[in-house]
């Protein structure tokens, strides 16, 4: 339900009130697979996984040249398909990939590593090159470098994804890192790296990035998350880089929402990121 959640929200209506066209392609379908059970017993849904990354990548890697694609969600396990199919595009474009996380999470495991066994937990993984439990995956067009992953907001890491992320060279800014000095200083350090290198930007946002109090719609909450204003200047500094070339807006249910909040409050933070400025807020009503 979050596609049409976000939809009710007026997400097309705020993308077009700043001048850009707006095609809603409908909801997608996984394709079709068949596959053995894998063989961490946890893993949950394997085929309806796989076959809805085999279609968000084909999506991503079609409509990539036409604008800037942006996927709605539902569940994170969206981003194996969305985050590999823009890496393809970007390879056959000649241009460097890189990937901004905005998560409380950092979703770096592998089938074979996920107790949980719900594979919203293993995007980073996957599109990394990780190995582990993939091989009933599609194959990777294009391996995203882990250095060119940045993750901001975390604040819920497993001590296996911990162990993982010492070993890589993820840039990561976690809440307590924000809490210092800000969210813009770890952000621009990574905007800049994308410019220098001429390179372009999918940004995956997940709700529980946000603070529970102002984005309760997500099975995931987790305390101390970034506020409503942190989440806006994030936005308005992609706008500025002009490097953004798609987007994630994932783990919204409407059923856990406060009256719309949290929709409303995403179609916010994708109006900052695509040129609403601080003064042009709307005033909104949750009475």
């Amino acid at each position: 339900m979050g596609p049409d959640a976000y939809r009710v929200a007026g997400i097309a209506e705020a993308i077009t009130a700043l001048g850009h066209t707006v095609t809603d392609l409908g909801n997608l379908a996984p394709e079709a697979v068949k596959t053995t059970k894998h063989e961490n017993e946890a893993v949950y849904k394997l085929e309806e996984n796989i076959g809805w990354t085999k279609t968000l990548a084909k999506a991503a890697k079609k409509e990539a040249p036409n604008g800037m694609p942006i996927f709605l969600g539902g569940d994170h396990a969206l981003s194996l398909g969305s985050v590999s199919g823009m890496a393809a595009y970007a390879k056959s474009a000649d241009k460097p990939f890189f990937v901004l996380w905005l998560d409380a999470h950092s979703d770096i495991h592998t089938p074979n590593t996920t107790d949980s066994g719900n594979l919203h937990g293993t995007p980073v993984g996957y599109i990394t090159g990780r190995q582990g439990g993939f091989e009933a995956f599609p194959e990777l067009e294009a391996v995203v470098s882990s250095e060119n992953v940045c993750m901001i907001g975390l604040r819920s890491v497993d001590p296996a994804e911990h162990a993982t992320l010492k070993e890589m060279n993820v840039e990561l800014a976690d809440m307590r890192r924000i809490d210092e000095s800000g969210i813009r200083a770890p952000l621009a350090i990574f905007l800049e790296r994308v410019e220098e290198a001429g390179g372009i930007l999918h940004v995956s946002l997940d709700v529980d990035f946000l603070d529970p109090s102002i984005g309760p719609a997500v099975g995931t909450t987790v305390p101390g998350g970034a506020t409503a204003r942190e989440a806006h200047l994030a936005m308005e500094m992609l706008c500025d880089s002009g490097v953004v070339c798609s987007l994630d807006l994932v783990e919204l249910n409407p059923f856990l929402d406060d009256r719309g909040k949290t929709a409303s409050l995403m179609v916010d933070l994708t109006a900052s990121l695509l040129g609403r400025r601080v003064f042009d807020r709307p005033t909104r009503s949750h009475a």
